[in-house]
């Protein structure tokens, strides 16, 4: 089999598992297991459908760093539970799905499965600096239009895009894109800054949407073009853009290094990471399965063990 990565935005999974498996499935002390046993599906189900060879769980070690915060202070603002001094501050997360977020920790670690995160950056960084760096063909798992950034042709980076639900999921490319949005993968970025994004926190620019923000990248190219052909009087660009352009400005000289994800961490390669999909054997394989009958885990368990077995 080629060596194929997957790099799994693991939260958007997780809450996604969740919401979609009934809270009423439960281990013997009433914690629900649902988005423990959703993950799973979802894992054995895409190594298996797409190939994967190779398999990283991205993860937030801090999914709202401060110096995304300190540059647009509205960054996630919205789903925020605690601000903490110091350190992350904590997410609105639902309790039943708080509680199940160690069990995941441990299952994926029995199963052989990397996890990893960086301090002070989002798994979507983690995921930005893979997909950037891995030199193999990329499937990125995420229900996250961000990380439509990362999509490349060229490099064989291809999003599966989950929004629509596990039974609808779409193979995001290059053609798709532009076939939605109007601009290439390159220009994502810029786009969702020039438009805004409520999920985030993005403000956009007033008067700008999706329409006009693909039409001035499709003429300019790219947000530091269009800036300079704003600041520039005989560049021709409409007097009505400039003047939201300019009235902008703070947001516009910030946002990029917000939006765009970090593509040069410092990672365990692949190799170091244990990124390999491997068959599991030995203890780790009895503790897999005792928790399966301790923990209500039911098939799920057992479709990723079948699933892993296929890589012997």
């Amino acid at each position: 089999m080629p060596h194929r990565l997957m790099l799994l935005d693991t939260a958007s999974l997780y809450f996604r598992a969740f919401y979609g498996v009934p809270d009423t499935i439960r281990r013997a002390d009433g914690t629900p297991v649902n988005a423990v046993r959703g993950l799973l599906d979802i894992i054995a189900r895409l190594t298996t459908d797409y190939e994967a060879t190779h398999l990283i769980a991205c993860w937030d070690d801090d999914w709202r760093p401060q110096w995304r915060v300190d540059l647009i202070p509205s960054y996630k603002s919205h789903r925020v539970a605690e601000v903490v001094a110091g350190g992350p501050d904590v997410e609105v997360v639902p309790d039943a799905l708080d509680a199940q977020i160690p069990m995941i920790r441990r299952v994926l670690e029995l199963a052989g499965i990397a996890v990893v995160g960086a301090a002070e950056h989002e798994a979507d960084d983690v995921v930005g600096t893979y997909a950037s760096q891995a030199g193999l063909p990329v499937d990125v798992v995420t229900g996250d239009r961000d990380l439509f950034q990362v999509v490349s042709d060229d490099r064989d980076v291809r999003v599966i895009y989950t929004a629509r639900g596990m039974r609808n999921l779409e193979v995001v490319t290059d053609a798709v894109i532009v076939g939605k949005y109007r601009v290439l993968p390159e220009q994502y970025a810029d786009y969702a800054i020039l438009r805004g994004d409520s999920s985030d926190g993005l403000p956009g620019v007033a008067g700008i949407g999706e329409k006009t923000a693909a039409s001035l990248l499709g003429e300019y190219g790219t947000l530091a073009t269009l800036l300079e052909a704003a600041a520039d009087s005989q560049s021709g660009l409409s007097a009505p853009v400039r003047a939201k352009l300019e009235a902008a400005t703070d947001y516009l000289t910030v946002a990029p290094e917000v939006v765009n994800v970090v593509r040069d961490l410092g990672l365990p390669t692949l190799e170091e990471a244990g990124a390999q999909l491997h068959p599991i054997i030995g203890d780790s394989r009895a503790e897999l399965e005792r928790l399966a009958s301790e923990w209500n885990l039911g098939g799920s368990v057992r479709r990723l063990l079948e699933a892993l077995d296929r890589r012997d």
